[in-house]
């Protein structure tokens, strides 16, 4: 494939700063207008016609389908941004909102921080309610301590695929950023649809899995010490009961990080574990932090302002990746 314009070191940071701005304002796009919503409904259909036999190989082509979908859509776009006609800011803003629909900041923090206020409330059915919305596990019967684990896990979690892997692709691939993120989250996309291992799903996403757990590898991985930084400076900055630990978030990252039945998760969700002191756990699945009791409701408070400055710290480091690999590619 060939990139239909040469992005230059200005145009790649300024298209990942108003990416940023654009989600911290504005969070997720209407749906009509939403890329993965785009995806999410090719895979639909795709899901609506599976055969009875041949599963794993349908869904290896259903994979591929969307992964070559998402990437079309990303090369449409740099098509744009290389029409000079058009004033440079519209091509910036443009590009800047199709890099933003990969990954979402403020929808994690505001997930917390719905959950969050629901307990502090006293209201756990709410809580309960706000949570499923998050999470495919039943929330029906889950106490507080349980709330609060929950979507703990499932902020830290996704503080990989939802934000630092994507960044990571865009950053690393210089011209063709933006096709690798888009590449990316139609992996995740689909692992979101149909990775599941129950009967309905095992066969048909098969492929789909196996790519989210290969490509959230490294990010995965490298998310513990974002996290332990963050943490730092929360410490520093946040006053609270409790105390927060980049030691100990990076002493419970490698001990705890491969407990989980995904390869990948047990990494920031152990880290945000010993970062906070406290336990996580999905019942019949994995404990994290096992020495530790269950969270309560300031917790999730904190692990929103951890993700939150852990974010901003992977922006920063992936501008210097995007600046040395520009230099290098220059040289």
């Amino acid at each position: 494939m060939i990139v239909p314009v040469e992005l230059g070191l200005t145009d790649l940071l300024s298209i990942l700063f108003v990416a940023y701005v654009y989600d911290l304002l504005l969070s997720e796009p209407p749906f009509a207008i939403h890329p993965v919503v785009w995806m999410g409904n090719l895979i639909s259909k795709f899901k609506a016609k599976a055969p009875a036999k041949n599963r794993r190989l349908y869904g290896i082509v259903l994979g591929l389908s969307t992964i070559f979908f998402a990437m079309a859509i990303a090369y449409i776009v740099l098509l744009f941004f290389s029409i000079d006609a058009i004033p440079k800011i519209i091509r910036i803003l443009v590009a800047a909102y199709f890099l933003k629909s990969t990954f979402s900041v403020r929808c994690l923090f505001e997930a917390a921080v719905d959950v969050g206020k629901e307990l502090d409330s006293g209201k756990i059915d709410n809580a309960r309610k706000n949570l499923s919305m998050y999470v495919s596990r039943d929330t029906s019967k889950l106490d507080e301590g349980h709330v609060s684990s929950s979507i703990i896990e499932t902020v830290s979690e996704n503080y990989v695929d939802g934000i630092l892997t994507p960044l990571f692709f865009y950053s690393a691939f210089g011209p063709f950023g933006l096709i690798a993120a888009y590449m990316f989250k139609a992996v995740s996309t689909l692992d979101s649809m149909v990775g599941y291992k129950d009967e309905k799903h095992l066969d048909i996403g098969w492929f789909s899995a196996k790519m989210d757990d290969l490509f959230n590898w490294v990010p995965a991985r490298i998310s513990i010490f974002f996290i332990a930084a963050a943490s730092l400076i929360v410490k520093i900055f946040f006053k609270s009961g409790r105390n927060v630990s980049a030691s100990r978030a990076l002493s419970c990252a490698f001990s705890d990080c491969l407990k989980t039945p995904s390869p990948n998760s047990g990494f920031p969700m152990a880290s945000i574990a010993g970062a906070l002191g406290v336990k996580l756990e999905k019942p019949n699945a994995y404990v994290l932090g096992k020495d530790y009791s269950l969270p309560v409701s300031e917790d999730i408070k904190l692990t929103a302002w951890i993700i939150m400055v852990a974010s901003f710290l992977a922006i920063v480091f992936y501008s210097v990746v995007i600046y040395s690999i520009n230099n290098v590619t220059l040289i």
